[in-house]
């Protein structure tokens, strides 16, 4: 953790919300960089460029399946006056013979198959009669079935212009060129040219292994029966999600009891495949506050700044939370309220950020924007607390969902945007502009 003589510290300090994230980013770390096999680097970001080995395609290839034909042999074609040419012989996508094209020939050539010599130019099968001696056809038949379409003789109803439905060699990418930059995040698209130019492994940053806890003896989870005064523990399972959007590789810990000694335990065994541990619940004033007190004596002696810091943040909802780090490896741990909506709140705010700083990315906030306020009254916030509320945005405009309750779950679930409300405004009157976060 940053150190602790750089930090403000005690119980009667109020934090910014800049305050805090500041100091969880200048503990977090982007996570060394390894060397994975293509499909598990989906989601990771590359460390280095990436250039081209081959020209891709590396070869002339035709891009329609037709007839491989010389320029000057089609000139004029058509229904009425075909070119009449003698078919040599297939060409097969991979087929390591190669066929030649003279004058008055040509070859039957399959999509992806390299352009033979001789040829200048693709006629698809449809502009012909397919060497059936009628009308235009629609296709080929199977060449297992009908392997005399391979010879004989094809009538050609169009002409063609040089290199018509031909795609040059290096015509997607040369050999030399550069593929993908460094910092460039994996998906399917860039695994697929990875692929095509023969890069079986890259160099990137790993996702970050997130371990997401919810303390409460109250909880119960999904599926199973309610007791009285239990409720079911959602606040696991939104981080969870939150945190694998985010670009994380998450990890569930079913809800931990209000037993200090137990959540220790808990949270020692998950370091082992923890980069960022993520708590939810017990960290307010309470006596049954388990998080705060199991966690606020685990500090190293010996490494200053090391150990779990709790706080008060000038914000609503969210003015409980605590940061620091625990184990040998020194893992950066947030606390986080346990209310539902402070929580999902405060992991955009703060987890997320820290997520994608440890995948070692430049990009780490959501998106904002400004929009109109469009509500039938103002919004209210307390006095020196930023205020982070609920809303639907749509074309310029955002609307507040759900009222002023902090344990609105449907109503977090309709949002898609976090309206902001500065901590020296107490009233935002409908029309104003105000500053959004977009959360889709």
């Amino acid at each position: 953790m940053s150190s602790a003589a750089t930090r403000v510290t005690g119980q009667d300090h109020l934090w910014s919300v800049t305050e805090h994230l500041e100091d969880i980013l200048a503990t977090v770390r982007p996570l060394e960089p390894i060397e994975l096999q293509l499909l598990d680097a989906q989601g990771c970001v590359l460390v280095e460029d990436v250039t081209v080995p081959v020209s891709l395609p590396p070869f002339d290839n035709s891009s329609m399946d037709g007839y491989a034909v010389r320029v000057a042999d089609v000139a004029g074609a058509s229904e009425e006056y075909p070119a009449v040419l003698t078919v040599v012989g297939d060409v097969a996508a991979g087929q390591g013979e190669q066929l030649r094209v003279g004058p008055g020939e040509a070859a039957r050539i399959m999509t992806g198959a390299p352009l033979p010599p001789g040829a200048e130019a693709v006629v698809p099968v449809e502009w012909t009669d397919g060497g059936l001696g009628e009308g235009p056809v629609s296709g080929m038949r199977a060449h297992s079935a009908a392997p005399e379409g391979a010879f004989g003789q094809v009538h050609v109803h169009r002409p063609a212009e040089a290199r018509a439905h031909v795609r040059a060699k290096g015509s997607d990418v040369k050999a030399g060129d550069r593929a993908l930059e460094a910092g460039t995040i994996l998906g399917p698209p860039q695994i697929g040219l990875l692929a095509a130019i023969g890069r079986g492994s890259v160099r990137v940053r790993p996702r970050p292994r997130v371990v997401v806890l919810s303390t409460g003896s109250e909880l119960v989870q999904p599926d199973e029966p309610l007791g009285s005064g239990q409720i079911y523990d959602s606040n696991s399972f939104a981080l969870c999600a939150a945190a694998r959007d985010a670009g994380a590789i998450a990890y569930r810990v079913g809800a931990v009891a209000d037993d200090a000694e137990t959540l220790r335990a808990t949270i020692e065994d998950q370091l082992i495949r923890a980069d960022l541990l993520v708590t939810t619940g017990g960290v307010s004033v309470g006596a049954y506050d388990v998080v705060k007190e199991a966690l606020s004596s685990v500090g190293d002696e010996d490494e200053e700044g090391s150990g779990i810091d709790f706080r008060k943040l000038a914000m609503q909802p969210g003015k409980p939370q605590g940061f620091g780090t625990i184990g040998p490896e020194h893992t950066p741990l947030l606390a986080l309220p346990g209310n539902p909506v402070s929580s999902y709140v405060s992991f955009e705010l703060f987890v997320r950020p820290a997520i994608r700083t440890l995948s070692g990315l430049d990009d780490i906030h959501r998106p904002t924007t400004t929009a109109t306020l469009d509500t039938g009254k103002a919004l209210t916030s307390p006095d020196g607390r930023r205020q982070f509320l609920r809303g639907r945005y749509a074309d310029g405009k955002v609307t507040p969902v759900g009222g002023a309750g902090s344990h609105l779950v449907a109503a977090l679930a309709q949002a898609d945007a976090l309206i902001v409300v500065p901590e020296d405004v107490t009233s935002v009157e409908p029309g104003t502009e105000v500053e959004v976060v977009l959360l889709g």
